[in-house]
């Protein structure tokens, strides 16, 4: 079942339509710690965030509590069930980051409607949501390194994104 927009800790107090239309999503995320920053990230940027199930970690977890602080209820989150979910409410076009993606950050062209879905970070996301994706795009890093930590990259591309778009918030 599709809840949302909802804090992670109750009501949201956040007003979900003066968000703008680009989305963050989390496909499946398995560390709270993580989940929070992520949250606290949206919230100061004023993007909406939605949760694909299950997740590695109970909503009520400590650890998210502490990364997200009192930002974390000020974030719009909406929680999605599982895969089907999401993708029947997906507003636009989905921007998937990716290790394996083709296409590198500084050549991404972003909308303002995208929903930008980052995997889960021990399994990263499976092969059809690759495959339902509309663009793949990889974070460059530096050679011999695997991949950066979830709310790292969540960061670089949001902020990317919103540059592009002129959606910065305030």
């Amino acid at each position: 079942m599709t809840k949302g927009p909802e804090s992670i800790f109750g009501p949201s107090c956040a007003d979900a339509e003066s968000y703008p239309a680009m989305r963050l999503a989390l496909h499946q995320p398995d560390q709270a710690g993580n989940v929070g920053t992520i949250l606290r990230l949206a919230a100061c940027l004023a993007v909406p965030v939605d949760i694909v199930e299950p997740c590695g970690f109970p909503f009520s977890d400590r650890a998210l509590k502490r990364a997200g602080m009192d930002y974390a209820e000020m974030a719009a989150v909406t929680r999605h069930s599982g895969w089907e979910a999401f993708e029947a409410r997906l507003p636009g076009r989905l921007v998937l980051f990716t290790t394996a993606g083709a296409l590198p950050l500084p050549e991404a062209r972003f909308e303002p409607d995208d929903t930008l879905l980052f995997g889960s970070e021990s399994r990263g996301a499976p092969e059809a949501v690759h495959a339902r994706a509309e663009l793949r795009v990889r974070i460059p890093q530096a050679a011999g390194t695997r991949s950066l930590n979830l709310a790292v990259a969540a960061g670089i591309g949001v902020a990317e994104a919103i540059r592009q778009t002129g959606l910065w918030a305030g």
